[in-house]
């Protein structure tokens, strides 16, 4: 049983002019890309320029007249010789994480756990099935984040709906949680401190933060804002499926306009890519996910210098401000602090574990 069928199909601008130059053309060109790609798992048949066309993929090294390699699985192919397959074509788009994503993405395809794969591996795939798996491995291959093809991101233990109108949530956001409930736990104490404690997520896009500080402790009640109202739309069905819409509320507006009393904690998630460097991200990121929640101006300082000026008018005294921030950004960002709010009592600037900047905190007494 073949796993793959790939057909070579002439360039637009250059047919051949008899089946001998075409036969000639297709056949050397077969032969390295067998060799290439899949090994013995491509077909020995001969190509079919009527085959139904399917996701190209273009090989600049080719004659000009044959150029568009045509990548289709083929119906009753088992599991294990897919996943084979599917991952040597995204290792050959540059994926880092080719088997990951073939393994995740066959899953979502077949509506099963991933570990179930494994167990299955003779398992045939059916025409719907080979369809439809070739259509997602070619939208990878052409750099959509694995997150939008599922539909779905794992983020604190909650899992996510995701798609092209929010930003995927990264594990390194998960520091901001874990500030936040840190925050509560130490100083928001019924002795201490009203309760509940008001929690602001500024910028929620899936509402990533805000949903996972509502599910790890009862004692606090969320605002979430966005000037997205397709990224609340999000947020919202996140909240819903997660039953979590009584304790966090979103609100529609530019940064904290739109919040309905002071808060204790602001802790936000803001744009900080600068505008030089957004041109040069990588396509998955530059190509999907929304720029209005990356790019932030020249120095990638424009929201994070916004939210510091409206901050005093939106916090309970001893407020808490939590922020991600870039990489390289912790000095700007707790100069910017410490200009903007003379009157914090403390400015910290934290790592990540690969040793990056990435969370600062401000205390305002």
């Amino acid at each position: 049983m073949a796993v793959l069928q790939v057909n070579v199909r002439p360039a637009s601008n250059a047919r051949p002019h008899n089946g001998a130059q075409r036969g000639g053309q297709a056949g050397d060109f077969q032969t390295q890309f067998r060799n290439r790609s899949a090994g013995s798992l491509l077909p020995q048949t001969p190509l079919n320029d009527n085959d139904p066309l399917y996701p190209e993929v273009t090989n600049e090294s080719l004659s000009p007249m044959w150029q568009a390699v045509v990548w289709r699985l083929s119906p009753g192919a088992p599991i294990g010789r897919v996943l084979i397959a599917a991952t040597e074509r995204l290792r050959d788009a540059g994926s880092p994480t080719a088997s990951l994503d073939a393994q995740v993405i066959l899953a979502h395809a077949l509506d099963v756990e991933r570990s179930w794969l494994f167990a299955h591996y003779d398992h045939e795939l059916t025409a719907s099935e080979a369809e439809r798996y070739t259509d997602l491995i070619a939208r990878r291959a052409a750099s959509e984040p694995v997150a939008y093809l599922v539909g779905h991101k794992e983020f604190y233990g909650l899992d996510l709906l995701v798609d092209r109108r929010v930003l995927i949530p990264r594990p390194e956001t998960e520091m901001l949680v874990d500030a936040v409930l840190e925050w509560i736990d130490d100083y928001c104490t019924p002795d201490s401190h009203a309760t509940p404690v008001l929690v602001a997520d500024i910028g929620t896009g899936s509402g990533a933060i805000a949903l996972a500080v509502a599910a790890e402790t009862s004692s606090v009640q969320v605002y979430a804002t966005d000037i997205s109202a397709d990224a609340l739309e999000v947020a919202r069905y996140n909240a819903d499926r997660l039953d979590l819409g009584q304790r966090v509320t979103f609100y529609h507006g530019d940064m904290l306009t739109p919040l309905p009393e002071p808060v204790d904690i602001l802790v936000a998630n803001l744009p900080y890519v600068r505008q030089d460097e957004y041109q040069a991200l990588d396509v998955d990121v530059h190509d999907y996910e929304p720029q209005m929640a990356l790019e932030s101006g020249p120095e990638g300082l424009d929201a994070i210098r916004r939210l510091l000026i409206q901050a005093p008018h939106n916090l309970r005294p001893s407020g808490l401000i939590v922020l991600e921030i870039g990489h390289n950004q912790g000095e700007a960002v707790a100069a910017l602090a410490t200009e903007s709010l003379p009157q914090a009592q403390w400015v910290s600037v934290e790592q990540d574990y690969s040793g990056h900047d990435r969370v600062v905190r401000i205390l305002i007494p």
